[in-house]
Order: structure tokens, then sequence, then C-alpha cells
């Protein structure tokens, strides 16, 4: 353990359904072209939506539902709930899992959190997307494409470092996560070229190891 030490997410469980039953397709607002869905879950929430947009990029898939659970992973319901459970929809299982790959691969090699402190006690996410999916844009209210940095951190660190990151970069504020989010954490998607966007992970992570650092300064 260490400071900056990645917090890697895992994958618990995955599922297809190549046809899914009209009343529940219609329940998860599918489109008639949209038979076939994949379900996954994970240790991170926010490890898993830059995932799942990912995926939106890499196959003809639409991110149908994504939530967090209350509380977080270690007070999942069952041993393969995890932080969060995201649906995938497209046209065929094939296409499904090729989207579920790439989320999956995007999970395991760069949707990292960071460890804050020696002994892990706080995480965050300062990550920088280069070119958002259809899932993230639309969260955003941008155009598919737009580079983002995507940050999230227990809550006062994350009122404080958003701020940090915003007066260090040009950068927008689309999205304001405000604490407390279902797992009791709190972040931003903030906007503009990658480096400025990289500007901003960079000052929200060296805000956020200051208050680790210094909690009561």
């Amino acid at each position: 353990m260490g400071i900056l030490d990645p917090i890697k997410p895992r994958i618990l469980a995955v599922r297809t359904i190549a046809d899914v039953h009209p009343a529940y397709a219609n329940r998860l607002g599918l489109r008639e072209d949209q038979r076939s869905i994949g379900m996954i879950t994970c240790t991170i929430d926010d490890a898993l939506y830059a995932s799942l947009d990912e995926a939106t990029k890499m196959a003809e898939v639409e991110v149908v539902y994504a939530r967090s659970f209350y509380a977080g992973s270690a007070h999942a319901s069952g041993a393969l709930s995890g932080e969060i459970i995201g649906i995938l929809a497209a046209v065929d299982p094939s296409v499904v899992r090729s989207g579920l790959d790439a989320c999956i691969s995007y999970a395991e090699q760069k949707a990292w959190f960071y460890s804050a402190r020696e002994d892990d006690s706080i995480v965050f996410f300062p990550h920088t997307i280069s070119r958002s999916g259809s899932y993230l844009s639309q969260q955003a209210g941008v155009a598919e494409g737009t580079p983002m940095a995507y940050l999230i951190a227990p809550p006062i660190e994350a009122c404080y470092a958003v701020d940090a990151a915003l007066k260090a970069a040009d950068v927008e504020l689309k999205v304001w996560w405000e604490p407390p989010s279902e797992t009791n954490f709190a972040g931003a998607l903030l906007v503009g070229t990658q480096s400025a966007c990289e500007a901003a992970c960079s000052a929200f992570q060296d805000a956020v190891l200051d208050v680790a650092a210094h909690p009561a300064a």
C-alpha cells in the first residue's frame, strides 16, 4: 500500500440475454432493434461508468441502465453485487459481447482509482477521457468525442479539489455530483481540450492529496 497506488476495479459478474422478453424490453426502454442486452457488475462504480462509456465507442451498443448501489461495495447485497450494475443493449448478442469485452478491458487496464494515503483509507478518481462516448456525452450534454475530466473523491476532498481543477485549467463544469452520492462520494465532469482536462485532473489530484495529508489545515 502507498500513496498513488492504483485501486483497480474487479468485474464480478457478466451475463447476456440474446432475446429480451417484450415486457422486460419495454421496462428497459429498448428500441425495437435492441433485442439483446448485456449485464455487468463491478466493485467500483465510477470505474464502470467510464468503462461503459468506452464500450459505446468500441461497439454499436447503448447504455440503457447504470446505477450505483447505496453505501458502496463494502455494504453490497451479495457476493456478486459490488457497487454498480450496468446494462448494454444492441441488435444481437455478438454486438453486446463486443461491448462487454471493451468495457471489461477498459476497467481492468485504465479506469482506476488511486490512493491518497498509505493505508488506502482515502481513494479518488482523477480520470481523463480523451473523447467521450454516447453515454457520458449525454450525461454532460455535449457532443460525442468531447474530452473530459472525470473527477471523484470523498465529500470534502471533492468539494475542495473540483474548485482547484476549475481554476487550474480552461475547462467547463458540466456535471456536479454533490455529496452524498449513493456511495457517499462527490465529483464532477469537466470538459475542455484534452490537455486542459489533463491539467484539471492533475490539479484535482494535488488538492485531494493536500486534504488527505493536512485535513485540519
